[in-house]
């Protein structure tokens, strides 16, 4: 058994490229552009009130994050052929529910897998994600939400994310 608490998650070898070239970029000539201007910002005199100094930090601060994200992420990753079109319900699959009477569409799995796609992302880890995984359409479950209503759902249907 694992003992690390790093969540898996599902990619498509696409996004796993996708995000392999992101950091790339980032931890390569993107980290060396907010050198540049920290250092060119730095030339330009006092500190306390330089804007673009502060906007560079800033910058560097949340590259530097979004690198050792996509550092663990890609380290955690399962890369593979999007799942069977089996109508179960795993993670990178897009779901169709009705949740406590409404019906959602969304896509079960890592919000990376999705990219800029406008589609709601749950986790496979999330109440609901843990609660529908392995059904098929037909199915109804319930589960406990954060608040500790039980909200019932039903699967309509599960096809696999085409991105």
């Amino acid at each position: 058994m694992s003992t690390s608490s790093a969540p898996v998650a599902w990619l498509t070898q696409e996004s796993y490229d996708r995000l392999k070239a992101e950091l790339d970029h980032l931890s390569g000539p993107g980290r060396a552009e907010i050198v540049a201007r920290i250092e060119q910002a730095r030339s330009e005199g006092d500190l306390k009130e330089n804007g673009g100094y502060h906007a560079a930090k800033e910058e560097q601060g949340k590259a530097e994050a979004r690198i050792r994200q996509l550092t663990e992420l890609l380290r955690n990753a399962h890369v593979g052929e999007a799942p069977a079109d089996d109508g179960v319900v795993e993670p990178g699959m897009v779901i169709e529910a009705k949740i406590a009477g409404d019906l959602e569409t969304f896509l079960l799995g890592s919000r990376e897998v999705a990219g800029d796609a406008a589609i709601d992302v749950y986790s496979e880890k999330s109440p609901l994600g843990a609660a529908i995984h392995g059904l098929k359409a037909g199915d109804s479950t319930t589960y406990t939400a954060p608040n500790g209503k039980q909200i019932a759902v039903e699967i309509i249907s599960a096809k696999p994310y085409a991105g």
